[in-house]
């Protein structure tokens, strides 16, 4: 005689089967290999210049405390996050012995937030400012393995250790090929610390920042930290034209150039017919600049027709602007190219600035610029497509009422036959 356990067995049975069926080793032989979780060194300055209060009415090492302690707070938890210093401990007039204060202060890993803001507390304004040496001791924190790797290099001053040029130092490291980039933050920084750092970060493809204030300092770090856990594709150096026709024809990735001041640049995409461009761009003000500046993106036909634009303006309050622009190209007409396919039309786009500096600052080489392009599939309003953009969880829900409507009939037959032999006995 069939028992209720014998009935929930079989439906247990069942389920187990569609399960089987229905996820089975596809999703787990799809599933993406784990990546080794990226690293990330802040190298912090705590050079005697440090006192110095200008930085919100508090001083430099005050603020960068205060953001230390939010960058913490906020840094995710598949980052492997470590902290070095320079000029933490000697506060002799030896330079020899100076130019070697530089010491991981918490070890690159695993982060415990607790254990890291206290080594932070306890720093204090004290030595040299060895930025070589401590490049070359976070090059060597970070080695091994083939995680993504970053070095955020926070500083008020120029490096007093030369001969070792902390930018030469920077060259070497990408000349390894190991895939680190470095980039900089200069404290309230005068214009010969701004140059030495804005060489490190481009001999190694990163960035410079200049900050002010706390809130920059915290929301920058924050944000190239981010940027190691999702890293971005490596920019490739291009060099846009004055006009459309002969400017460099691109395809989707990140590029970057220079433009000098007030002036523009060119390049080129196709795009075929049912794909949407998707372009940005982001111009840094590495050097002082005049108040009340912007930044235009266009995109426009060969013949000069503007199909769309993108702006953005600031007024002196931000060292970078961007802005970007969406173009999608209607599906196919009758226009083909020689093998009989869609003819992709070339888009013109334009990079525009209104920045101006003062006499004093020198306008070459131009400004820095990052040029995102996108070339994508354009949105599908087919039945089909539209499906699969519900999500997974629909097609959990999918496999549930169907699991729960094949249960019900198998409950529903083995109920009936259990009646009918009921009533024969």
């Amino acid at each position: 005689m069939i028992t209720r356990k014998w009935v929930a067995a079989g439906a247990c049975g069942l389920l187990a089967t569609l399960a089987v069926g229905l996820f089975p080793a596809n999703a787990v032989a799809g599933e993406p290999v784990a990546k080794e979780s990226p690293k990330v060194e802040l190298v912090l300055d705590v050079s005697g210049s440090m006192r110095a209060t200008d930085i919100d009415g508090k001083s430099r090492m005050a603020a960068a405390k205060q953001a230390f302690n939010e960058v913490l707070d906020a840094t995710p938890d598949e980052v492997q996050l470590g902290i070095r210093t320079l000029g933490a401990t000697y506060p002799g007039d030896d330079r020899q012995q100076g130019c070697k204060d530089t010491k991981q202060l918490y070890p690159v890993g695993k982060l415990d937030r607790t254990e890291a803001k206290t080594a932070v507390a306890t720093l204090a304004p004290t030595g040299w400012t060895p930025i070589g040496p401590a490049l070359l001791g976070a090059a060597e924190d970070l080695k091994g393995g083939d995680a993504t790797r970053r070095i955020v290099l926070i500083t008020d001053g120029e490096d007093t250790c030369a001969p070792l040029d902390p930018c030469e130092v920077a060259r070497d490291i990408a000349a390894q090929g190991i895939h680190l980039v470095i980039d900089t933050l200069g404290l309230v920084p005068d214009a010969k610390t701004r140059n030495q750092l804005i060489c490190i970060a481009e001999a190694t493809g990163g960035t410079y920042t200049s900050v002010q204030h706390t809130a920059e300092l915290s929301g920058r770090v924050k944000q190239l930290v981010d940027r190691a856990a999702t890293p971005v594709l490596t920019p490739v150096a291009t060099e846009g034209a004055k006009q459309c026709q002969g400017a460099p024809q691109l395809g989707a990735g990140l590029y970057t150039d220079r433009e000098p001041f007030g002036e523009h640049r060119w390049y080129r995409v196709d795009v075929k017919p049912g794909q949407e461009l998707r372009a940005s761009v982001s111009i840094a003000a590495d050097r002082a600049v005049n108040n009340d500046y912007g930044v235009m993106l266009r995109a426009t036909t060969v013949h000069g027709r503007e199909i769309v634009r993108g702006s953005e303006a600031g007024d002196g309050r931000t060292d970078m602007l961007s802005t970007g622009l969406r173009y999608p190209k209607a599906e196919a007409d009758d226009e083909t190219d020689g093998d009989g396919k869609p003819a992709a039309e070339t888009v013109c786009l334009q990079v525009s600035n209104s920045f101006s500096a003062p006499a004093s600052v020198k306008t070459t080489p131009g400004l820095p610029v990052e040029l995102t392009i996108d070339v994508v599939d354009g949105p599908d309003h087919s039945a089909d497509a539209a499906s699969f953009g519900l999500g997974r969880g629909w097609w959990l829900l999918g496999v549930l009422v169907l699991a729960g409507l094949l249960a019900g009939l198998l409950w529903g037959w083995i109920s009936r036959w259990r009646i009918s032999v009921w009533r024969t006995n």
